[in-house]
């Protein structure tokens, strides 16, 4: 099996200053036309009086050979049916398609990695804006710097910055859109060394509503709308705008020690979740960790940063000492060990339902307990349970702060099922559709009294104080910044952040 059983870069072209390097990101995906992150010229000129705009881009309807592949997402769950998809080349195609959407009253929704958990990066008779082939990379090695384009996953991300001995944190599936990860905060192995995912970005170009059914372009950092660059540390994907690049401030990553341990069954589960939050979210910052609980085995994964197999084994080792788990350890560059724990979508169950949490204390023998049961009774073999540990650089805030509110959790968790088959023609309920989602729904109410809080890159469709439950007591902040920059509340879906009252 897969020994993560979660979830060609083009030749640099000459450097434009001193350190500077200019990666036109992934071969396959560098469409023609791709867009250059660095322009300019569409952020003036799209006043109240615009004319009649016209989509531009790579056009997919309802007509055309490839629309059944275009609007499918990750999550065959779910299967919506847009009126049209705008797959956007540059900048200047999500203006013409923000405009066009506003000028024809169509509703519209923003996707990315299309790893929308609800389906709601799609909409039933309205526009979907695409930006997943906006792949382009600048990355300046002097000041530690990359501007990358928004349609970036994490899988080319890690990579390219990778093969500059540069990271940032990222969430672990490569094939989930990296824009939206980071926007709604964003966390993995590398969270407890560099903290968010958020905490790294810098700046933003993002286009947003303007008066008179418009569209403009505007510039995002600590100088210029640093309200907003707050709120796009954490607020999540498509609540404000369409963001069409990001830039991070990188860190130097040469190499990592990569480390699994498996043990057979889950009778050591007590044993092992136990000294599993008594020492992942209080070692050495360096190193990160998931601990996942399926139904016949229990899995760890780490990542230690900078350091090697004895030091990982070490640092772990009131949880190798347990029983007598498989371990395996692989040494090598970031991208090269990121690359290699991914699992082919094709492969990957259809249909899929999580539920986040986090929780601020250990979990007691009773909440335990709970998760014994329901793994003992988990609908597939693709279910688990996965726990990833906080703490270290992730209790820091950046310089602007940000909107993600979860820094004092010791660990986030999510029960999840994963079922039915892949198909190009989704939407025939699966008959292992409803124990799936009684099974998960049973599964996070019961755990209820040990958590707090929800994570907004993985929605709970269900939750009644959904807006504390992502943000906390930065909702309300979140709202009147949705006035300023959003006030007709162009960019909406299911729990979107309203604007405030006036």
């Amino acid at each position: 099996m897969n020994d993560f059983p979660r979830r060609k870069v083009l030749k640099a072209t000459a450097a434009a200053g001193a350190g500077a390097v200019v990666v036109p990101a992934v071969a396959a995906a560098a469409a023609p036309g791709a867009s250059a992150v660095t322009e300019t010229s569409v952020s003036e000129g799209y006043g109240a009086q615009c004319a009649p705009a016209k989509l531009t881009g790579r056009i997919v309807r309802p007509e055309d050979s490839g629309y059944t592949d275009a609007r499918l997402g990750w999550d065959q769950l779910f299967s919506h049916y847009p009126l049209v998809i705008v797959f956007a080349q540059n900048t200047q195609d999500v203006v013409n398609a923000l405009t066009w959407a506003r000028q024809n009253d169509v509703a519209l929704r923003v996707r990315s990695g299309r790893h929308s958990l609800e389906g709601w990066s799609n909409v039933d008779n309205g526009l979907v804006i695409d930006i997943s082939e906006l792949k382009s990379v600048h990355i300046d090695a002097a000041a530690r710097v990359a501007t990358v384009g928004s349609g970036l996953n994490q899988l080319e991300a890690v990579t390219t910055l990778a093969r500059q001995n540069f990271a940032v944190t990222t969430g672990t599936e490569g094939s989930v859109g990296l824009a939206g990860a980071t926007l709604g905060g964003g966390f993995g192995f590398l969270t407890r060394w560099l903290g968010m995912a958020c905490d790294s970005l810098i700046g933003a170009e993002i286009v947003v509503a303007e008066d008179g059914e418009c569209a403009k372009v505007i510039k995002v950092d600590l100088n210029h709308n640093a309200d907003l660059l707050w709120a796009l540390r954490g607020a999540g994907n498509g609540n404000f705008g369409i963001v069409t690049s990001l830039t991070y401030k990188l860190a130097p990553l040469k190499s990592v020690t990569y480390l699994t341990a498996t043990w057979d069954g889950i009778g050591d589960l007590h044993r092992i979740f136990k000294a599993y939050q008594r020492t992942a979210p209080f070692t050495d910052n360096r190193l990160g960790t998931q601990l996942e609980v399926h139904p016949n085995q229990i899995l760890l994964f780490a990542v230690l940063a900078e350091g090697t197999p004895a030091e990982a084994k070490k640092l772990l080792a009131p949880l190798l000492s347990i029983d007598s788990p498989k371990v395996t350890t692989r040494v090598g560059n970031w991208g090269d060990v990121y690359s290699k724990f991914q699992t082919p979508i094709a492969v990957e169950p259809a249909n899929w339902k999580f539920y986040s949490q986090f929780t601020k204390k250990p979990f007691p023998t009773k909440a335990i307990d709970v998760i014994a049961s329901f793994m003992g009774e988990a609908p597939t073999d693709d279910s688990n349970y996965f726990v990833q540990a906080f703490g270290g650089a992730l209790r820091k805030t950046p310089r602007g702060g940000t909107a993600f509110p979860h820094r004092d959790a010791l660990f986030y968790a999510e029960p999840g099922a994963g079922w039915g088959k892949r198909s190009d023609q989704p939407g025939v309920c699966d008959p292992l559709t409803p124990k799936a989602q009684a099974w998960i729904a049973e599964f996070s109410q019961a755990l209820r009294p040990y958590v707090h809080g929800a994570y907004v890159n993985v929605p709970n469709i269900g939750m009644q104080d959904w807006e504390t439950a992502y943000w906390a007591s930065n909702f309300d902040r979140l709202r009147k910044i949705k006035v300023k920059y959003d006030p007709r509340n162009v960019f909406q879906y299911d729990q979107s952040i309203p604007p405030a009252s006036h």
